[in-house]
Order: C-alpha cells, then structure tokens, then sequence
C-alpha cells in the first residue's frame, strides 16, 4: 500500500511539473523560437542531460538490447514526436481549449490499449474517473463558454495527440516489463525524440536565441531538467505500481496546473465554470484510487 501511495504521488508530482511547461514554452515563443524547435530544444537538452548523468553515475543503466529498441522507438517516435506534431497542428487547426481537451481523450485511450494488451480491469471506479476527468478539462479549458472553431482536421490531430500521449504509458510498460530502469527508458526516448524532431527544426535560429544570454541558456535547461527529466521520471517510476490507466487519469492534474499558473502568474480570468473543473479532475483523481 505504501508503494501505491509513493508512486501515485510520483505520478501526480509529474503531471505538476507538466503543467509548469507553458512559463518555459511562452518565454521561447516570445524571443522568437516556434513550437516544434521547443519540442527538439526539450529533447536535446534531456537527452544530453541523462547521457552524462548515466555515463558518470550508472553507466551500465545506458546498455539496452538491441531487440528491445522497438520500445524506445514507440516512446521516442510514436509516443513523444507523434503527440507533440499532432498536438501543435491542432492548435493551428482549431483553438488551444479544443486541441487540450482532445488531448485529454488519452485516458480513456490508454484503459482501452491496456485491457487489449496488459488485460487490466476495465472497471466501474475507473470509467466514472475517466468521465470525471475529461469533463473536468473540458470547463478548465474555457470550450463550452469561449468560441471556438472547430473542423474536421482539427479534430483528427487533436485525436491524434491524445493517441501519441497514450502511447508513452503503453510503450513504456513494455520497457518497464522488459527490466529496463525509469532512468534508461528516459533517456532513450529523449534521444530517439531529439534525431526525431531536428527534421521539422530551426537549429541554427534555436541556437541563436539560446545562446544569446546566459538566462536563456538556464532557461533551456529548466525546460529539459525540471519539465522533461523529473516528470518523466517521475511518471515511468509510478508505473511500476500504478497500473496505465490510473496513471493517465492523475496525470490529468496537468491541465488544473496550467490554469491556476495563469491565473497567478499572468492574471488570467477565473470563473466558476474553470473552478467546478478543477474540483471534478481532483475528483477524479480521488475516484480512481483504490480505498
């Protein structure tokens, strides 16, 4: 019991660190390097950051069979890559509200992947938590009272992001049931992620920026240690007790980070709508775990 409780609050704490990435991503949009070259930016410097703290502490954590790359490849590529491109052209597509909340299907994407391939229980408890979360999102998010365009493309990407941020619980159990340790599965997937993503990247204009002052080089490696390397830690850690589908719908926490952040750090409006789906995603959270 103890172990659960440690690792829902591994899970929780990631989904925390998640939703301080919008202070990180807003500062760079403003100095002028757009969304995708932030997502390599994310990955070089985690990838970078893991490869030395393995090499000098546990290098034999950075050893992996060749036979199970296909796991590092899902986590990297069809996971982190897949989910971030889909996540960005449903912003352009539609509007922020509408691409987080479908986004936010994920949950219920990941307890379907997971009765299908790990044959966990589909149950009572986790379908109200999933509901609870998703409509929860849905009014921290604003789409019911703001406008908003939606179309059909903009809804398949949206879709899409959800699948690809499913797919990391999915590919990462794999690693995890392969005996790979949390820090290992981190790394490569940040790797895998970096080589990835250089091909929709500006590295010559994310350099510049970068290396124009020393804040933005801290600033760089903020966004790779406090919201890459210690919520994916953290997450991977959590899976060992928490089964995929709990730690999706905790994971959920992101967004209610993300709101209550805009409302102290850059005065974003409140209102009643936003306050009832903070309360029904901490329920949530609440619901899914076992008594």
């Amino acid at each position: 019991m103890k172990k659960q409780i440690r690792s829902f609050l591994y899970i929780l704490l990631s989904g925390i660190l998640w939703g301080c990435l919008g202070l990180f991503v807003r500062t760079l949009n403003n100095a002028g390097i757009a969304s995708m070259d932030i997502v390599f930016l994310r990955a070089a410097v985690t990838a970078v950051a893991m490869i030395l703290y393995l090499f000098i502490f546990h290098r034999p954590l950075l050893q992996i069979r060749l036979k199970d790359i296909w796991c590092f490849l899902g986590t990297g590529i069809a996971s982190i890559t897949f989910f971030n491109f889909c996540y960005f052209k449903a912003i352009v597509l539609t509007s922020l509200s509408v691409a987080a909340v479908l986004l936010y299907t994920a949950p219920a994407i990941v307890m379907i992947l997971s009765y299908i391939l790990f044959h966990e229980s589909f149950t009572a408890r986790k379908g109200i938590a999933i509901a609870m979360t998703f409509v929860g999102c849905v009014l921290v998010t604003g789409i019911l009272t703001e406008h908003n365009s939606i179309t059909a493309n903009g809804i398949l990407y949206g879709m899409g992001a959800g699948l690809g941020y499913a797919l990391y619980s999915i590919f990462g159990r794999y690693a995890i049931e392969r005996g790979y340790h949390s820090l290992t599965i981190t790394c490569y997937t940040f790797i895998v992620t970096a080589f990835a993503s250089i091909f929709f990247t500006n590295v010559k204009n994310v350099a510049g920026v970068v290396f124009s002052s020393p804040e933005f080089v801290l600033l760089a490696l903020a966004l790779g240690l406090i919201c890459t390397v210690a919520p994916y830690l953290l997450y991977t850690l959590g899976l060992k007790e928490v089964d995929n589908s709990q730690a999706a719908i905790i994971a959920s926490v992101e967004p209610v980070t993300a709101t209550v952040i805009g409302l102290f750090v850059y005065q974003e409006s409140i209102t009643i709508a936003k306050i009832l789906g903070i309360l029904l995603v901490l329920g949530g959270l609440a619901v899914c775990q076992k008594k």
